[in-house]
């Protein structure tokens, strides 16, 4: 019976490893004294759990072209929020603002707002302004 209990634990305890370590918190991985703005375009648009991301080219003065991996907030908060994922779309052209990724060597970034070429402002968790807005 002890034994059973001591497996009964460890499985507990090897899950709740795993769970901790899927999921990261952004200070861990982003610098929040350290904000970007870029402009570019739409490549890809990720709505999976944990985190949205999304995916933008931008051409820096000399024409090279980088692409930027910018988390977002879980689909649920977002769709929750008034984004829907036919709002943003491959081949927009958008500005990010929000936080460097603390490995610097990386074009990565923590999304704080999203902004369309009409001027829709989205956040983390869906639209700032407009129907929808939080």
């Amino acid at each position: 019976m002890k034994c059973n209990h001591l497996t009964a634990l460890f499985a507990i305890a090897l899950c709740a490893g795993f769970q901790a370590r899927a999921h990261h918190s952004f200070a861990a991985v982003y610098d929040q004294s350290d904000p970007i703005s870029i402009e570019g375009v739409i490549v890809e648009v990720r709505l999976t759990n944990p985190h949205s991301w999304f995916f933008v080219d931008v051409e820096d003065e000399d024409g090279t072209v980088e692409r930027w991996a910018i988390e977002a907030g879980t689909p649920s908060g977002m769709i929750r929020g008034g984004y829907s994922p036919d709002v943003i779309k491959e081949g927009d052209t958008v500005t990010i603002n929000g936080f460097r990724a603390w490995d610097a060597s990386r074009p990565a970034g923590m999304l704080s707002e999203l902004i369309t070429a009409d001027g829709t402002v989205y956040g983390m968790f869906g639209p700032r302004e407009g129907p929808g807005a939080r």
